[in-house]
């Protein structure tokens, strides 16, 4: 019995081990993926500021005169909405158990991706430089829990940084979820657990976006005054 137990244990750790790797590559071609198509327009998401939250605003600069009790409430919509997309998606897609896990992650990730760029926006914080870039990608890499250290930066290329960046959240993704979505091979449970595991997904990782931006931009606030501006933050 016990010889049967530590077959079965062993069994059990290669396949989680193996279904880990899947499930990390998937995501890291998913996150490339989306990396190169997924942007955000500046312009254009500034109008729908305008229009949709009544925004008044007619540059990013003007968003550090804001309340931030407004920017706030955007943003927690913003990442409300972004959760609801993630997880509708999962619910449908989460229907072909394992054989849709690559376009669900696909989705998924652009769906992660443009709401990283989205709540770095709300806070004023654009990206049309390199360095500006690469502190998007430090504001992805804190949605994933995943420390970048400054040493990196400096001696990192932008597209080496975010190969690296994606690398690493691809790592921490499939660390968090691989084993929970072994359920997605029994059918029943497929849709609802593809919904469950999105819908968290993007608010952990959404969270934790909204607070590095939300820091930034209070410490943007308080350095105004001094006439230091961070990257992304237009004078």
């Amino acid at each position: 019995m016990d010889e049967f137990a530590d077959e079965f244990a062993e069994e059990y750790v290669e396949s989680s081990s193996w279904l880990s790797r899947q499930v990390q590559e998937a995501f890291r071609f998913a996150l490339t993926r989306a990396y190169e198509s997924a942007r955000v327009q500046p312009d254009a998401f500034l109008v729908h500021l305008q229009r949709a939250h009544g925004v008044e605003a007619d540059r990013y600069d003007e968003l550090f005169s804001v309340p931030l009790d407004e920017l706030d409430a955007i943003a927690r919509q913003t990442l409300r909405s972004s959760m609801k997309l993630a997880g509708a998606e999962g619910a449908g897609l989460g229907l072909g158990g394992f054989a849709t896990v690559v376009p669900d992650m696909g989705i998924l990730s652009m769906i992660t991706l443009r709401t990283v760029q989205k709540l770095s926006l709300i806070y004023g914080f654009q990206y049309n430089t390199d360095e500006e870039i690469a502190e998007l990608w430090i504001g992805a890499a804190t949605a994933a829990g995943v420390e970048i250290g400054k040493d990196l930066l400096e001696r990192t290329v932008l597209k080496s940084l975010a190969e690296r960046v994606i690398g690493r959240m691809a790592a921490r993704f499939s660390a968090e979820y691989a084993e929970k979505m072994v359920a997605r091979a029994v059918p029943i449970l497929s849709s609802a657990v593809g919904a469950m595991l999105n819908y968290y997904f993007v608010r952990a990782w959404g969270n934790r976006a909204l607070r590095h931006f939300r820091q930034r931009h209070l410490e943007e606030r308080s350095r105004r005054g001094t006439g230091m501006l961070l990257p992304g933050a237009q004078p």
